[in-house]
């Protein structure tokens, strides 16, 4: 394994004393394999096990009619954060990851994965659809354990970061880092790809971790025509958003089915989960709950989680009500597998097969959770933040609700209960000031390394600059032609924003600077068509005409000093420089010069040319 830093912690790993660390050498049939599958943005009341009448979602009803469930497991309101926590097992502020954009949706070089941990192991582990927790080295999956990766960019397709022009249909995505051109739904695509992996590691006799990721049903909201046509009763962001639903629940039978034609449906971990509260159905169903995605109230931040193991005993219908969190996860999945945890890593979670089996454990009875929403580029105190134990749920650290008699979270009881809100406070005062000590430790963009001489970013990692997250963002340029007002037109444009980077070696560097991406083939003042639509209720983003720059000229800027610029020719797609980078860590910000101000490079590759 490529590193295994000490991690402070809150709560330390439950590990399993029985725990036996596996090799390659054991055969397959010995360990169970496991199959994840975490959702974008379907909420707790998505389901139709969770008591949603208008979704249909009969095989993932079916899993967990036959499988152990909790009722009371939480993530973060947003999708980066959950990630992290999930996969790694730590809390998402002590991982970096408390954003989706903005240079803070990167998984910290110190953090180890679960397919890290299982790689090691001997397992193989395959990652496929929705990272978001780095597009760079050395915060991708294939950088993170996985020896099978295939995934869009960023956090969602059609975000900056993914392959140019890709909508829901027919897109390319990167194959262990080579883009490839694929056909279908790119639920269909990430599931199919998925299910190859399980195929190849169960005929090569391996056992294997495969980490089916969705981006749906994230917007925009597109789907199979026939699924939307399911739903003819309800609007059609609804009808578009369950179409999305149905058609995973497609998949997730597929895949089960293929586990049983493969015969390793018994010795397989099944996991069902999501990764935030609802972004589309709450108007419809939300299990009584307040809030949605991004919300500190209950809605938010309570999902579903289904956990099925034949041959481990967890296949009869069982509900658990203790409350968890996705950090969880990590120790959970090895004392099941009886994979070690790595020596110096320490979990802020703990194992609770004891609740998935169905068994009173009273260590959980006074135990306290904290999950909490930033976005924002550094953390601040309390904010949407919610601390919970048992029925209590202390909110921003001032309203305080019984859920048991409130699931509702309508009457704040806080001013009845003012030992319990200390209580909480005080929990969560210490909480932080654990990490607070760690929030300055900005994740950066390693350039320069032997093994990654070229190194692309994207306007998505901006850091200091509201960054344009979606492609249709970078079409529509809004921050060179804002919305008219006075103010905008006197107003001279200056470009905020830096890459935050990690120099491994010093050495002369090339810099092209893009408007649009590479594989675009479009010149920096060029303007671009619209492209075609898809499927479902949102536009695409590339249904966004690009608008031209008037583009002059280019400069870099690194640390905040101007160190090479250069004319941008008409019917240039690119524009180079050479720099000279020393050692260490840097801010680097090239810009292009137009006649109203300057406008950071949305796209941007460094290639290393000598020393």
């Amino acid at each position: 394994m490529s590193r295994w830093l000490f991690c402070l912690a809150v709560v330390a790993v439950s590990s399993w004393s029985g725990g036996l660390q596996m090799s390659g050498s054991v055969a397959a049939a010995d360990r169970p394999n496991v199959v994840i599958v975490i959702t974008d943005d379907q909420g707790y009341g998505d389901c139709g096990f969770t008591g949603n009448e208008v979704v249909k979602t009969p095989n993932i009803d079916s899993l967990a009619a036959e499988s152990s469930v909790l009722t009371d497991y939480h993530v973060a309101p947003t999708c980066s954060p959950t990630r992290s926590a999930f996969v790694t097992g730590h809390w998402t502020n002590r991982t970096g990851v408390w954003h989706t954009i903005s240079g803070r949706s990167m998984l910290r070089d110190n953090e180890v994965t679960f397919g890290e941990i299982f790689s090691d192991a001997g397992y193989q582990t395959g990652m496929f659809g929705k990272w978001h927790l780095g597009d760079n080295y050395p915060y991708r999956a294939e950088d993170n354990g996985f020896t099978e990766v295939y995934r869009h960019g960023g956090g969602g397709v059609g975000q900056t970061p993914d392959f140019w022009d890709n909508a829901y249909f027919g897109g390319s995505y990167f194959h262990n880092g080579e883009a490839v051109k694929a056909e279908g739904f790119c639920t269909d695509v990430f599931f199919r790809e998925g299910n190859r992996f399980i195929r190849e590691c169960v005929e090569a006799d391996e056992p294997f971790l495969a980490y089916i990721a969705t981006n749906a049903p994230h917007g925009p909201l597109h789907a199979p025509q026939k699924y939307i046509d399911m739903y003819p009763e309800m609007k059609e962001n609804v009808a578009t958003f369950f179409g999305m639903i149905t058609n995973i629940d497609d998949n997730v039978g597929q895949t089960r089915e293929l586990l049983r034609e493969l015969g390793v449906h018994d010795n397989t971990i099944f996991i069902f989960t999501t990764d935030n509260g609802t972004a589309g159905g709450a108007s419809v169903y939300n299990a009584g709950m307040r809030g949605k995605k991004g919300s500190p109230y209950e809605g938010g931040h309570r999902v579903p989680f289904v956990m099925h193991y034949p041959k481990g005993g967890f296949a009869t219908p069982r509900s658990d009500n203790t409350l968890c969190h996705a950090v969880d996860v990590v120790p959970t999945l090895l004392e099941m597998c009886g994979v070690d945890a790595p020596e110096k890593v320490k979990f802020d979670g703990t194992s609770i097969v004891s609740l998935l089996k169905g068994q009173a454990d009273s260590s959980f009875d006074e135990r306290m959770l904290i999950t909490d929403s930033q976005r924002v580029i550094d953390p601040i105190k309390w904010r949407q933040s919610s601390v919970m134990q048992n029925k209590w749920r202390l909110i921003n650290g001032k309203e305080l609700y019984n859920i048991a008699d409130d699931p509702g979270q309508e009457n704040n009881v806080a001013k009845a209960h003012p030992d319990q809100v200390d209580s909480m406070r005080s929990f969560y005062d210490a909480w932080w000031a654990e990490l607070e000590p760690t929030f300055s430790q900005t994740t950066e963009m390693t350039v320069g390394h032997p093994d990654h001489p070229v190194v692309t970013f994207t306007a998505h990692d901006w850091i200091g600059q509201a960054p344009p997250w979606n492609q249709a963002a970078i079409r529509a340029a809004a921050a060179v032609f804002p919305k008219k007002s006075k103010k905008a037109k006197d107003q001279k444009l200056s470009h905020n924003g830096h890459w935050a980077i990690h120099v491994h070696e010093a050495g002369k560097f090339e810099v092209a600077l893009r408007r649009w991406p590479e594989e675009s083939g479009a010149a920096i003042t060029a303007a671009v068509p619209p492209g075609e639509d898809v499927p479902g209720s949102s536009p695409a983003y590339r249904t966004q005409a690009g608008r031209a720059i008037p583009v002059q000229s280019a400069e870099i800027r690194v640390d905040g000093k101007s160190i090479a610029s250069k004319a941008v020719g008409e019917g240039d797609s690119v524009v180079s420089m050479e720099i000279d980078l020393s050692k260490g860590s840097h801010q680097l910000a090239p810009v292009f010069k137009i006649p109203s101000g300057e406008v950071g490079a949305y796209y941007c590759t460094l290639s290393r040319i000598g020393k």
